[in-house]
């Protein structure tokens, strides 16, 4: 097998609205670099391309694009590639949510990113020696938590006060699969690694930032050489609610160095890919509902003008109105490399719902890459939305119908057993 990896910096400045909050927010200054990084693997005459962005997320249209782009100029097959967001909520907003649109600027210059990466990538695969995989399932069970914690009126933690929260609603996944490809002599060409908490926290206060994973990442390829990237796992219910950043960056980069230590060498004898469309809906939703809990939610937890982020809100559902019970199109993938199974989900998946494809999964090693390939939002389980709150208001953020992630459960399920 053969690979190469290549990052291309994203340029942000400080005129550009940021994503991941929800009113529009601008920065000042910058750590770490943002970048498209992409991995391209070759194995008996079939190329893989894998490519993580620093931004919050990626709607298809875009990336629809750039994978097209991509197979085009290097012979790699659409259903080949996968690309996906880091989801850092410190970079330039590429998508509308919440109470601001992308950056039509940034959004254009990802685009080339994304391709440039990719080809320079598929370049340099035929300068580079053969490489081996070592690879070892690590664990960080303490960067993240489940975070949609039950309170006491009942209610699920979104912001504000929690002090009177009772017990978390579902699970977290440590699991932290390490991927390296080294070079015979030890050399490291790239570097892969996945886990699942919102990618939310930066050093040096409101600056543009890959965000705590990025930033291990890249002083992880100053360390060790080679190429990092970042995949995030099935994070839609999990965020950090106790450490700081830099702390989360020392324990993530221990995670990893202590895989890197145990990680045995695997021969690969497939790279195989697949990628299918699959349809859902658009929820209808009960408007007085809808404001009924939002609206008692951010009077109670908000103390500065909640008035603000409930028009936010209101505005959301009344721009998705008119599209209830429209049905969309968004993919799945599934890649081996080897008997590793990657499976590529468009959207923010519960953890219960991630950890539940692990479970059922054929393969032993099989892990959830998220944002891969689109966004379509909040992916909740069903006892997330009886339970409700902020990850299934409706919204821009949060819009599939009741049923949607069982649904892509069971896909993901039979397109595994397939390739099994």
């Amino acid at each position: 097998m053969r690979a190469a990896a290549v990052a291309v910096e994203l340029i942000g400045d400080d005129s550009m609205v940021i994503a991941g909050g929800i009113h529009p927010r601008y920065a000042q200054g910058q750590e770490g670099q943002l970048r498209a990084t992409a991995l391209v693997l070759e194995q008996n005459g079939t190329k893989l391309c894998l490519i993580s962005c620093d931004v919050l997320m990626i709607g298809r249209d875009i990336l629809d694009e750039a994978a097209r782009s991509i197979e085009r100029q290097s012979g790699i097959p659409f259903a080949n590639i996968l690309i996906s967001a880091t989801h850092t909520h410190h970079a330039p907003s590429t998508v509308r949510v919440h109470g601001y649109d992308g950056d039509e600027k940034f959004i254009a210059q990802l685009k080339e990113a994304v391709v440039s990466a990719a080809l320079k990538a598929n370049e340099k695969i035929a300068y580079d020696a053969e490489i081996d995989l070592h690879f070892w399932l690590s664990q960080e069970a303490t960067v993240g938590q489940n975070s949609r914690l039950l309170l006491s009126d009942g209610t699920i933690y979104w912001v504000g006060p929690r002090d009177d929260a009772i017990r978390p609603t579902g699970p977290f996944d440590p699991e932290l699969p390490v991927w390296a490809f080294k070079k015979p002599k030890g050399q490291m060409v790239a570097l892969m690694f996945n886990h699942s908490t919102h990618t939310i926290g930066t050093r040096k206060g409101e600056v543009r930032s890959p965000s705590f994973y990025g930033l291990a990442a890249q002083e992880l390829e100053m360390e060790l050489g080679g190429t990092a990237l970042f995949f995030l796992g099935a994070a839609g219910s999990t965020h950090n609610l106790t450490l700081s950043t830099d702390e989360m960056v020392f324990r993530i980069k221990q995670a990893i160095k202590e895989g890197l230590t145990k990680a045995q060498r695997r021969e690969v004898k497939r790279l195989i890919a697949v990628k299918k469309e699959f349809a859902y809906r658009v929820r209808t939703f009960d408007e007085d509902a809808e404001e009924k809990a939002v609206a008692f939610y951010c009077h109670k937890r908000i103390k500065d003008n909640p008035e603000a982020t409930i028009e936010v809100f209101r505005k959301m559902r009344q721009a998705l109105a008119p599209h209830q019970g429209e049905e969309r199109k968004t993919w799945l993938q599934v890649i081996l490399i080897d008997d590793i199974a990657i499976v590529g989900i468009p959207g923010e998946l519960f953890t219960s719902l991630g950890v539940e494809i692990k479970r059922r999964s054929p393969f032993r090693y099989t892990y959830i890459f998220t944002l891969a390939n689109d966004w379509i939002g909040y992916i909740p389980d069903e006892e997330g939305f009886r339970l409700g709150g902020y990850q299934v208001w409706t919204g821009f953020h949060s819009f599939v119908e009741k049923g949607t992630g069982e649904k892509i459960l069971e896909e993901t399920i039979s397109l595994l057993k397939a390739l099994s």
